[in-house]
């Protein structure tokens, strides 16, 4: 069983009189998602359109979001443990990856492979791609992640492409 460290999430909001104030200071622990190989997700904060409305009180925690959120955008923690490794897929997205710690192996649909190590940043940007932890240490990522109209082929948007859409890819 993998066990996943806690983080910090600190929300901030407003009174009744305009005035900041903290709304949420608490510990999260990211948990393990069916299919994700190991790794834990937690989502921090969503939010259902942009521009973002500061007057809506919704925890963005709590908003169902999916993967990516259709007009909206996410912000989640994914601990990656050693030997983890995720299917190939693609989301209609620019997703903006910060490596807190660890190291992860970024896979392309052609066998293209890279790693990124701590402080780096990876713009994913509607790409078929897979994660793998090759390391024997916990990799921790910060993800953002924004709907992006489709990437054109010859004027033909490129799909959405779930794991079970993946066949022949690993």
């Amino acid at each position: 069983m993998t066990v996943y460290k806690p983080f910090q999430r600190v929300v901030t909001g407003h009174d009744k009189s305009g005035h900041a104030i903290i709304r949420s200071n608490e510990n999260i622990v990211p948990t393990e998602m069916p299919g994700a190989d190991g790794a834990g997700f937690a989502t921090i904060w969503s939010a259902p359109e942009i521009p973002v409305d500061n007057n809506d009180e919704t925890d963005g925690r709590d908003r169902n979001a999916g993967i990516t959120l259709p007009g909206g955008s996410v912000i989640r923690m994914v601990d990656t443990p050693p030997g983890s490794e995720s299917p190939m897929h693609r989301t209609n997205s620019i997703d903006y990856g910060i490596v807190l710690e660890g190291e992860i192996e970024l896979e392309l649909d052609k066998g293209v492979k890279t790693i990124v190590s701590t402080g780096g940043v990876i713009v994913q940007r509607g790409t078929i791609h897979a994660w793998r932890n090759v390391s024997d240490t916990l990799c921790r990522i910060v993800f953002v992640l924004t709907e992006a109209k489709p990437y054109l082929v010859n004027g033909v948007p490129l799909d959405d492409l779930k794991p079970e859409d993946m066949d022949g890819f690993h």
